[in-house]
């Protein structure tokens, strides 16, 4: 079966190729309908990744968040029409301590593998999930980030100590507004409090029990646990506010991604005690504990729906361009494309 491809050739150019899909009985042919661009995509397509990376890895279709309409299915796991969520994480082996994201052989769209910006997705059954009935596709576009969050709080109910009074949360971008909305859900009794730059971003945390710009925190104030959402060269400021604020044998979780070496204040860590852990991706298990969470909390994809930027439809090269470059100068807010291809 020839399907068409659309790869990122260089950084800002795209081309199509086309590729086999080998028709077995293992696998479900999905077509792509709604796909989220995500910081990632961005590193690839603005080509800030570094120059070896690059070429390592280009051409290569992007996007690793979105879904899609179950076209063929062999397997007998989904009807033909069927709403799916699309998982990118692809394990090779299984392992009884390590999740499948944290495996070194496990590959991922849009980074060690083509993405979902193809017209047809070959995939094994477990790497897709049933959309909730009625649930909004733009808002379910972006489920792979928020499966991130919830993966990164389950991970912390399991790891941190059981005062959980209070929990920061540094960062007003995406990420930061996901993961707080998430506590506010998953932990009912903490209070979390959001600390960010942008006093118009965090106006939209509505749901928090109150939000600092990270200029003007009290000197007093403190904070039980922590979860870092920055990123960059600014999730050094970022860990070492929170390393400050934080009260001894607390837990911090690193979100933020940086290609550079971040320095943080390893000296307080040892004097306070505290707990350092990172979350990266997530796996099958997030993807359906997310969306029976949604199916309990639908105002959980109200909140969501406003983070939503952009939206394209796209049916040429140019409209992909163009969605992108739109992309790079958001505020704030997910960019979804609308897939007509």
């Amino acid at each position: 079966m020839l399907n068409t491809v659309y790869q990122l050739k260089a950084p800002r150019q795209f081309e199509v190729a086309f590729k086999d899909i080998e028709l077995d009985q293992e696998h479900v042919i999905v077509r792509p309908t709604h796909l989220s661009i995500c910081h990632a995509d961005q590193r690839y397509y603005q080509g800030t990744r570094p120059e070896e990376i690059l070429r390592q890895k280009l051409p290569m279709a992007l996007i690793h968040e979105g879904i899609g309409t179950v076209v063929m299915d062999p397997t007998g796991s989904f009807r033909q029409g069927d709403h799916v969520v699309m998982i990118p994480n692809a394990p090779v082996e299984r392992d009884e301590i390590i999740a499948e994201n944290y495996l070194r052989s496990s590959k991922f769209c849009a980074s060690s593998k083509d993405g979902f910006m193809q017209e047809y997705v070959s995939l094994l059954p477990d790497r897709l999930v049933l959309l909730p009935e009625g649930i909004n596709p733009i808002v379910a576009a972006f489920t792979e980030i928020v499966s991130v969050s919830y993966h990164a709080v389950s991970r912390f109910r399991r790891f941190a100590h059981s005062r959980r009074d209070v929990i920061g949360v540094w960062g007003d971008g995406n990420l930061g507004y996901i993961t707080s909305l998430l506590l506010k859900k998953l932990l009912p009794d903490s209070r979390v409090l959001v600390f960010g730059r942008n006093h118009s971003k965090l106006n939209d945390f509505s749901f928090a029990d109150e939000t600092y710009l990270v200029s003007e925190i009290p000197s007093e104030l403190t904070i039980d646990h922590a979860f870092e959402c920055v990123g960059g060269m600014a999730s050094s400021k970022a860990v070492n506010q929170i390393i400050d604020h934080i009260v001894p044998e607390g837990t911090i979780a690193l979100l933020g991604v940086s290609e550079d070496e971040v320095p943080i204040n390893t000296r307080m860590v040892l004097e306070k005690g505290l707990h350092l852990y990172g979350s990266s991706r997530s796996g099958r298990e997030d993807f359906v504990g997310l969306l029976k969470l949604y199916e309990e909390n639908p105002d959980i994809v109200s909140y969501l729906e406003n983070i939503v930027g952009s939206q394209f439809e796209v049916h040429t090269i140019a409209d992909l361009v163009n969605a992108f470059e739109t992309d790079i100068h958001k505020l704030i807010g997910k960019t979804v494309m609308v897939w007509k291809e």
